[in-house]
C-alpha cells in the first residue's frame, strides 16, 4: 500500500507512472504464488545449532527474572504457507514459522504447538546450543514442518524452553483456500474450484458449451488429477442434494482429449454440471449457469380427469405465486377468487377444476407474470351457448354438468363483459346434448345477455353471451304459404295463356304465307285487314325493323292505278 501511495505522490512523467503501476500489478500477482520447499526443515542463525524433537505436554511455567520484563523474548513472529510438491499436481500445504527472539542464558530451546479443531495439540521443540552467541543477542529461527489443510484455522502457541510464565506468544492462523490460483493448479483438492470466463465458461477447471439444437452440453475438463478418471453429470440442485437427470459420463485418465457430452431435456435454473475425480471422498464442483431460465419452470402442469384436479410442482426451488385465472379475449387473465398460493418447493393442487380452454394458471415472480393454459389444445372441448334458427337459445356441453344461467342486462360491453342479474336458471346437461334455455318471449324484441357458469365444479369460468334483437326477430318471423302460392299460380297461368296466343298467331301467319305463294290469297279488303291484324299479332323480321307488313299483289297495284286515274 505504501508503494502505491509513493507511486502517485511522486511527480513522475506519464510513462514512469505506467511503469510504476505495472510493477505493482505484477507484485500483486506474485503474492498469489506460494513459496516452494523441497524438504521441510528447521533453520537457525549462524552460530546457533538447532535440533528438532516432538513433545506432547508442556511443563509448568517458571517465574522469569526482571530482565525478561525490560526486554521481551519474542521480538517478531511471522506466519505463512508454503507448498511442498512431489509432482506438479501433488502439492501439500505447510505452515512456515519465522521468528526473531532474544537469547537468555537460561533459555536453551523453543516450543511450537499447533492446535486444530477436534484434534490434540501437536508440539515440537527446537533445541539449540549457543556457545558462540552472547546472552541478549537477537537470533532468527525458522521451521516449516507443520502440515496444514485448506482453509484450516490453527491456534499457534510459541513458548520458551524451559517455560517461563507470561512470555508465550499466541495467534490464530487461517490457511489459504482454493480461491488462490496457485493452489487451483497444484493442490488436488483445489483442481476443480469454480471460476468463470468468456463464452466458454470456466467452472474451476470445467469448461462447457451449450448446444441448443441438439439439447446437449459439451464439457471440457482442465487440470484435474491426472492419475484418476473424472466423473461428470447433470443434476437438479435442491439445497445440499443434487438429483441426477441422466447417466454419468466418465473421462478416462488415458484420454488425450478430456471431454464429455451430456444431454438435457430443459434448461432450468437449478440445472447444474457436477464434476469430481474418481477417488474416494473427492471434492465436487457444481456449476449452475442457467439461473435466468425461470420461464422453463412453468411446465409440467398435470390434469386428473377422474378427480378433475389440476396440479403443478416446480422442478427447482423458486419463490412464486400460483393463481387460477380466466383468460380474456384481449389477452389479460383475470384471477379467480381465493385461488392464490405461495410456493417454493411444494406441490400445488386445485381440486374440482373445469377443463375449459379459458381456465389458466398464472405464475408470478416479483412483478412479472407468466400465463399457462393447460386446456387450450384440441383435446379439451368447452360447453357452448348458441341460437337456434327459430330463436331458441341452446346450451351444449360435451360432458355432464350443472350450469347456472343468469338473464341479465349488460353493464359494460368492453371486455371483460359484466352484467346485472335479472333472473337465474339452473340447467342440467347430459353428455354431448343440448338443452333449451327457458327464456320469456318478450326478449325477442330487445337486447339481452346470458351469464353462464358451471356449478358442479369448484373452479370454473364465467362467460357472458349477448344476443341482438334484430337477429331474433328475423329468425322468428312466420310466413303464410298462400302469400307465395297464389301469386305464383296466377303468374304461371298468364304465361301459359300468352304462349297459346302466340302459337295460334304463328300458325295463321304460316298458312297465309303459304297461300300467297300459291296465288290463292283473297283480295277482299275486309280479309286483307284480317290478315294484317293476325300477322301483326306476331311481329316478323320487318316489324322488328319498324316496317308495317301488308301483302300486296301485282293485280292490286293495277287496280289502285286505275282508280287514281279515274279520279
Amino acid at each position: 500500500m505504501e508503494e502505491v501511495v509513493t507511486c502517485f505522490l511522486k511527480s513522475l512523467p506519464v510513462v514512469s507512472l505506467i511503469i510504476c503501476c505495472i510493477s505493482l500489478t505484477g507484485t500483486a500477482e506474485d503474492q498469489n504464488k506460494l513459496e516452494r520447499i523441497e524438504m521441510c526443515s528447521t533453520k537457525c542463525s549462524q552460530g546457533l545449532n538447532c535440533e528438532t524433537s516432538h513433545s506432547l505436554f508442556s511443563s509448568v511455567c517458571q517465574t522469569p527474572s526482571d530482565d525478561f520484563k525490560t526486554s521481551p523474548v519474542f521480538q517478531d513472529i511471522n506466519l505463512s504457507t508454503v507448498l511442498r510438491c512431489e509432482e506438479r499436481q501433488k502439492c501439500s500445504l505447510h505452515l512456515s514459522i519465522q521468528m526473531r527472539m532474544r537469547i537468555r542464558d537460561s533459555i536453551h530451546g523453543v516450543s511450537i504447538c499447533t492446535l486444530r479443531h477436534g484434534l490434540i495439540p501437536n508440539c515440537k521443540v527446537i533445541s539449540f546450543s549457543k556457545d558462540s552467541i552472547e546472552s541478549g543477542s537477537l537470533v532468527d529461527i525458522e521451521n516449516d514442518c507443520t502440515k496444514i489443510s485448506l482453509s484450516q484455522k490453527v491456534l499457534l502457541t510459541v513458548e520458551t524452553v524451559p517455560r517461563y510464565c507470561n512470555t508465550n506468544w499466541t495467534q490464530v492462523y487461517t490457511a489459504p483456500g482454493c480461491s488462490n490460483r496457485d493452489l487451483q493448479q497444484h493442490v488436488p483438492d483445489c483442481i476443480i474450484h469454480p471460476t468463470s470466463a468468456g463464452v466458454w465458461i470456466s467452472a474451476g477447471k470445467l469448461l462447457y458449451k451449450v448446444n441448443p439444437e441438439e439439447k446437449s452440453i459439451t464439457v471440457d475438463v482442465i487440470d484435474f488429477h491426472e492419475g484418476h478418471n473424472y466423473n461428470l453429470r447433470l443434476c437438479h440442485a435442491k439445497g445440499f442434494i443434487c438429483t441426477s437427470t441422466g447417466p454419468l459420463a466418465v473421462i478416462k485418465k488415458e484420454d488425450t482429449i478430456k471431454r464429455a457430452t451430456l444431454s438435457y431435456s430443459r434448461l432450468v435454473p437449478c440445472l447444474c454440471i457436477e464434476g469430481w475425480s474418481a477417488v474416494l471422498d473427492a471434492r465436487r464442483v457444481q456449476v449452475c449457469p442457467f439461473k435466468q431460465y425461470v420461464e422453463e419452470l412453468w411446465t409440467g402442469i398435470t390434469f386428473d380427469p377422474i378427480e378433475s384436479s389440476l396440479s403443478w410442482q416446480p422442478l427447482c426451488p423458486v419463490t412464486a405465486r400460483v393463481t387460477l385465472c380466466q383468460k380474456q379475449e384481449h389477452g389479460d387473465c383475470i384471477n379467480l377468487p381465493n385461488t392464490s398460493h405461495n410456493v417454493t418447493r411444494q406441490k400445488v393442487k386445485f381440486a374440482g377444476v373445469e377443463s375449459h380452454p379459458q381456465l389458466c394458471m398464472k405464475f408470478s415472480v416479483n412483478s412479472e407474470d407468466w400465463i399457462r393454459c393447460p386446456f387450450g389444445d384440441q383435446r379439451f372441448t368447452a360447453w357452448e351457448v348458441s341460437r337456434h334458427p327459430e330463436g331458441a337459445v341452446l346450451l351444449y356441453s360435451p360432458a355432464r354438468g350443472i350450469f347456472s344461467v343468469e338473464l341479465c342486462e349488460v353493464e359494460s360491453m368492453m371486455p371483460p363483459k359484466t352484467c346485472q342479474s335479472a333472473h337465474n336458471y339452473t340447467i342440467k346437461v347430459e353428455n354431448r346434448t343440448s338443452v333449451e334455455v327457458p327464456l320469456p318471449s318478450e326478449l325477442l324484441h330487445r337486447t339481452f345477455c346470458l351469464q353462464v357458469r358451471r356449478q358442479d365444479v369448484r373452479y370454473s369460468v364465467t362467460l357472458v353471451h349477448c344476443f341482438d334483437p334484430i337477429l331474433q326477430i328475423y329468425s322468428n318471423t312466420s310466413v303464410n304459404p298462400s302469400w307465395i302460392i297464389v301469386p305464383t299460380g296466377a303468374l304461371l297461368a298468364l304465361v301459359i295463356l300468352i304462349a297459346l296466343m302466340l302459337h295460334v298467331c304463328l300458325t295463321v301467319h304460316q298458312r297465309r304465307t303459304q297461300k300467297e305463294k300459291n296465288g290463292s290469297c283473297p283480295y277482299e279488303k275486309q280479309k286483307d285487314y284480317t290478315c294484317v291484324f293476325m300477322v301483326s299479332a306476331l311481329p316478323s323480321k320487318s316489324a322488328l325493323l319498324g316496317e308495317a307488313f301488308v301483302p300486296v299483289s301485282p293485280q292490286n297495284r293495277s287496280n289502285e292505278k286505275a282508280i287514281l286515274l279515274s279520279d
